[in-house]
């Protein structure tokens, strides 16, 4: 019997290092390793030892048989994988994940390719012990401190502007995707190893300038992530009802800086602009049934809005064809096996279902091959029951303003490129998500690339910086998911290491020790490991009286107040 990897794959490469019979690819040697949406194991070479299902940090890895209902699917990706070769060419008609025209290109805002990652360090026998302080307490930031952590005698000061650990995994992973946040309990096993310490709550250039952080350690490394989205560029797009997508994810997952209040979810149809997996993730959530969502840790109120919604139908926009989503397999896969939901294809463009129908099965266009296909009426009110229709080759062009019964502006529907002359179509719609990228924000006291939204480095170095370094979408631009951050933080960890053998590092120029000092001198809000763990409790008890992991605290005030209730009663 063989085992096979399924949707919640993070390409972190974990489960390959212990696999006895090199089973499992493409591996970090191979050239499509950090370019598929998901590692493969070869059913003729698997042994059922179950090693790398115990590795997995996302619970990923199944044998054949558990694979039950939708799940049963990924037998044959992970089989078909095979039928080119490990890490030589994708399926037919379609370029892989991340390579081509999907992937960054030198001639695009976003590049950056770094060579075969090492996840081993050989270091001198006399290397001297270093302090490096790591900005950004999500996947990435957590990758390069279990690597220094794992690898050298370094202290780790990890810093993160919010009072809470997790970035990405905590704020950005869809709740009804638990399985991914494990990867988190990895990372939090980190937060109180001996060689660490912790400062939360604590935002460089206002509680600390950059220099100042740098002059308390030998290195630092920022991991702060791209926060904000890209703007989309069309008439009304500011309109009431226009959200981006990033907003409302972290809506509904109980963000304490999130900026909008409940969306109005009144309306019958909601467009999405964008195809990529945060567009099916907002998709997904918006038309589930909200009982499935009622044992995650989804923000109450965003579960609260969504028990009241009218939504019955959300269209998600892309501009290229289904062999050119930028979507993994694995989200589509999810789409095709939620309960109570079709899933509806709009045949509008001839070109649409040539490059179905042409499509290898496993491919991301061939996943489609199975999945109704018509030419619905979008200027009509929405069929019955709850859909989400794929429609590609579409564009956004304008989003339409109307009057709310109050007499207030407001979105009302928004005008589409395809199937309606030279006009479009326009097509009713009370609330429009914004789902087509991320981009990074300027970080006090570093420089920084306004065409890319990236802080310009060598190999993670930042330039003109000795000692300062960058990891994650920071660097890269954002492109990657969880596990593509292992190789990238690999990258830098490394150049930073080879700097300290040379020599090349900056010495500190004030004891590392008075950081604590400083830091809780001008904020004395700051949290420690021991805070974290009192939110970890307070959240999880909360959680146990209504059967669910956890129910987050959702303003910075109460995770503070959980963090340390009776010292922060005292200060006041």
């Amino acid at each position: 019997m063989t085992y096979a990897i399924t949707q919640t794959c993070c390409n972190d490469a974990t489960c390959i290092a212990v696999c006895p019979v090199n089973c499992i690819h493409p591996t970090p040697e191979e050239r499509a390793f950090g370019s598929t949406d998901m590692l493969h194991i070869d059913p003729k070479t698997c042994i059922d030892c179950g090693a790398c299902a115990d590795a997995c940090p996302v619970d990923a890895i199944f044998p054949a048989d558990r694979l039950l209902d939708g799940r049963r699917e990924y037998l044959r990706l992970n089989a078909e994988y095979y039928e080119t070769g490990p890490g030589q060419q994708p399926p037919a008609g379609e370029q892989a994940v991340g390579e081509g025209d999907l992937a960054p290109t030198a001639d695009s805002p976003n590049f950056h390719v770094w060579g075969r990652p090492s996840f081993e360090r050989v270091l001198p026998s006399d290397f001297a012990p270093i302090r490096v302080a790591v900005v950004g307490t999500g996947p990435a930031g957590m990758y390069a401190a279990e690597d220094l952590l794992l690898h050298t005698n370094a202290e780790v000061t990890l810093v993160d502007r919010l009072p809470v650990a997790g970035g990405l995994v905590r704020y950005g992973v869809a709740p009804d995707h638990p399985a991914t946040k494990k990867v988190g309990d990895t990372f939090a096993r980190l937060h109180t190893h001996p060689r660490v310490r912790m400062h939360l709550g604590v935002e460089i250039g206002k509680h600390v300038t950059a220099e100042e952080l740098a002059a308390h350690h030998d290195a630092v490394i920022y991991a702060v992530g791209a926060s904000a989205d890209r703007r989309l560029d069309i008439p009304g797009a500011d309109l009431p009802g226009s959200v981006s997508a990033t907003d409302f994810v972290s809506w509904y997952n109980a963000h304490p800086e999130a900026v909008i209040g409940t969306p109005d979810l009144s309306t019958e149809r909601v467009v999405v602009v964008g195809n990529g997996n945060v567009a099916l993730d907002v998709a997904r959530i918006l038309v589930a049934d909200p009982e499935q969502l009622a044992g995650t840790d989804i923000a109450d109120h965003a579960l609260a809005a969504l028990r009241d919604s009218k939504v019955r139908e959300v269209v998600v926009l892309g501009r290229r064809g289904p062999k050119d989503a930028s979507y993994t397999r694995s989200e589509l896969l999810a789409l095709k096996h939620l309960p109570g939901v079709e899933l509806l294809v709009d045949g509008h463009d001839p070109r649409i279902g040539a490059a179905i129908d042409a499509a290898d099965p496993s491919s991301r266009a061939g996943l489609l091959q199975g999945v109704t296909r018509s030419t619905p009426d979008l200027t009509a009110s929405p069929a019955p029951g709850r859909r989400i229709v794929l429609r590609f080759h579409s564009s956004t062009t304008e989003a339409l303003a109307g009057s709310t019964p109050a007499g207030d502006t407001a979105l009302r529907g928004v005008r589409v490129t395809g199937g309606g002359g030279d006009g479009g179509t326009e097509v009713p719609a009370g609330l429009m998500l914004r789902a087509i990228g991320y981009r990074g924000l300027p970080v006090a006291g570093l420089p920084f690339d306004e065409a890319t939204g990236t802080v310009p480095h060598e190999d993670g170095r930042v330039v003109g910086m000795p000692g300062t370094y960058v990891v994650g979408w920071i660097k890269r631009g954002p492109s990657g998911g969880i596990g593509a951050n292992r190789s990238c933080s690999a990258e830098t960890v490394g150049t930073l290491l080879a700097d300290a053998v040379a020599g090349a590092l900056p010495a500190p120029s004030r004891e590392p020790k008075s950081f604590s000092r400083l830091v809780r001198g001008r904020n004395r809000r700051v949290i420690d490991a021991r805070g974290l763990a009192a939110i970890h409790r307070a959240e999880t008890a909360r959680g146990d009286q209504q059967g669910r992991p956890r129910v987050k605290l959702t303003t910075i005030d109460d995770l503070v107040a959980a963090a340390r209730p009776s010292r922060w009663n005292l200060l006041r």
